[in-house]
């Protein structure tokens, strides 16, 4: 469910109206909290604001109840507050050894070693709306890779002379790149690639890449002992996130929600 109808004065624009027991929250508080939200559209922002203002609201009376913060708290007490309910009211217990071992025995590479590649790219620029651009730069990146493929030596030279990006001054060497240290669309590509010149330009929003991986590292898997913390770390936040969802839904059955419903996430502004 999103945010609920209600009925409208003839002529008149009345908002959704976003109740937490008695307490009504406005249409202002949410607009408010949306920079905090980034999503696809405004309205999935908004929802998501207003989600984690009911959250929040939810918690706050229930500490209130308690005995504590007072009903008259300002908003700075509110935090240290909601940190001693939920230290108070959720049993989230620690992960034992056994259950952290099946969870690293059934997903080894989730705690490999990262990979990175040492990358060097030529930017053949063009705006992503600009399709005759877009045309001519993949064709000179063909040809560009077709004259490496003959003569790889000059790399240096053809990204000093063609490339767009800051790093032709280092003959396109972009150097030892992680997962997510370039823009999105050629990270996902690069993750895939063997060693060597790319066989075809790869694109971007910035236009075409010729590219060359030189090396790759890491990805090896490490043993459970050098990782035991993260596991842990992993799973104490899985049984939190759950613990924390299924108090909340609680609140919001015995406190009384309108406008919106709490979502499977309820907890992830929380643990953000």
């Amino acid at each position: 469910m999103q945010m609920i109808e209600i009925e409208q004065l003839p002529g008149r624009y009345a908002p959704p109206l976003v109740k937490v027991g008695a307490k009504a929250i406005d249409e202002d508080s949410i607009a408010r909290e949306m920079q905090y939200h980034p999503a696809a559209s405004a309205d999935e922002a908004k929802l998501s604001a207003a989600r984690a203002l009911v959250v929040r609201e939810l918690l706050r009376q229930r500490a209130v109840e308690l005995g504590l913060m007072a009903e008259t708290d300002d908003e700075g007490d509110i935090d240290a507050a909601i940190a001693a309910l939920l230290e108070q009211e959720l049993d989230v217990p620690e992960p034992e050894e056994a259950a952290c071992r099946r969870f690293f025995d059934a997903d080894p590479e989730r705690f490999s070693a990262p990979t990175r590649l040492a990358v060097r790219h030529i930017l053949l620029a063009a705006a992503p709306d600009d399709a005759e651009a877009r045309d001519a730069q993949y064709r000179l990146g063909e040809t560009l890779i077709e004259e490496l493929k003959a003569i790889p030596e000059r790399f240096t030279e053809f990204a000093m002379r063609h490339s767009a990006c800051p790093s032709k001054s280092e003959g396109g060497e972009l150097g030892w790149l992680a997962q997510g240290q370039t823009v999105a669309e050629l990270d996902r590509a690069l993750q895939h690639l063997p060693e060597g010149l790319h066989d075809r330009p790869l694109a971007s929003r910035y236009g075409w890449h010729v590219v060359s991986i030189d090396a790759r590292a890491g990805g090896q898997r490490l043993p459970f002992e050098q990782v035991a913390e993260r596991v842990r770390h992993t799973l104490r936040e899985q049984a939190t996130r759950r613990a924390l969802r299924h108090y909340l839904l609680a609140l919001e059955a015995e406190i009384g929600v309108e406008g919106v419903e709490l979502d499977d996430d309820a907890a992830g502004s929380l643990m953000q």
